[in-house]
């Protein structure tokens, strides 16, 4: 399963409404109880969400303790995740390119049950894909 942004933003962030949740998730996976992948992208958009409201030492430190996480792989977005998130948004509909890339990485090889932990209902629209809400998830 790859973990969607959404999930490591809730995590990294003082108060959100997916805060229980990601500690929940996050707590199994640094006690071996799960297992999942990340896209590598993930590092770009949590600049872009944090980088108003926390400075760089505070995201390096963020950064760090998830690489540090023995049970996650993080899988590299390659040219052809890349080429495969543009088929994505424009089949799909999808607007976002880090969703567009996250969805391409989880159809990939790389991610053999392709599925996305994520609130987000876009990817509901995409083919082949499978989305589980993180408030099903039981550990």
């Amino acid at each position: 399963m790859l973990i969607e942004s959404d999930m490591i933003i809730a995590l990294m962030g003082k108060s959100d409404w997916l805060k229980e949740s990601a500690e929940k998730l996050f707590t199994a996976i640094d006690s071996g109880k799960f297992k999942a992948q990340v896209s590598s992208e993930v590092f770009h958009e949590l600049y872009y969400v944090f980088s108003e409201y926390a400075p760089l030492s505070t995201m390096i430190g963020n950064q760090a303790r998830l690489m540090a996480s023995e049970n996650l792989v993080f899988v590299d977005a390659s040219g052809e995740i890349y080429l495969s998130a543009l088929d994505v948004m424009n089949s799909y509909g999808l607007t976002s390119i880090f969703d567009a890339i996250y969805a391409a990485t989880a159809l990939s090889d790389m991610v053999p049950d392709k599925t996305i932990i994520s609130t987000d209902k876009v990817y509901d629209r995409v083919s082949g894909l499978h989305r589980v809400d993180p408030g099903e998830l039981k550990f």
